[in-house]
């Protein structure tokens, strides 16, 4: 019932800034909690980043914590990742992520994921 696209990937030098964007299908965006994930070849699934359903709470991974700022706009049924000082272990695969609640920092807690968006850092 939701579908979710990322965009605003591509490839960046170290130091450098990105803002990725996870657009939601539906009216009933603003309902859901939305995290971000990310995944480089060979390690697991990260936590980077999630936002509550009205935007009063953030959660950030301890990695890019004071890098990374996560926003939503309900209006425009989007949710944005800004990306600064980026470092080449940003590396990665990242997914936008819709759930209902409860214990953000995890995967499990989303119901539909995007189909990600690759961010490359250059050093």
């Amino acid at each position: 019932q939701v579908q979710l696209v990322e965009s605003g990937g591509g490839l960046v030098q170290a130091g450098g800034s990105l803002r990725l964007s996870c657009a939601a299908s539906g009216r009933t965006f603003s309902s859901y909690a939305m995290g971000w994930f990310r995944q480089a070849p060979g390690k697991e699934r990260e936590f980077v980043a999630a936002i509550s359903w009205s935007g009063g709470s953030t959660y950030y991974g301890d990695s890019v914590k004071g890098r990374f700022t996560v926003t939503r706009d309900n209006a425009k049924n989007t949710v944005y990742l800004q990306m600064n000082r980026l470092k080449p272990e940003d590396t990665a695969v990242y997914y936008c992520g819709a759930g209902e609640g409860g214990y953000l920092r995890v995967g499990v807690a989303y119901d539909y994921w995007g189909q990600g968006t690759q961010v490359t850092v250059s050093s």
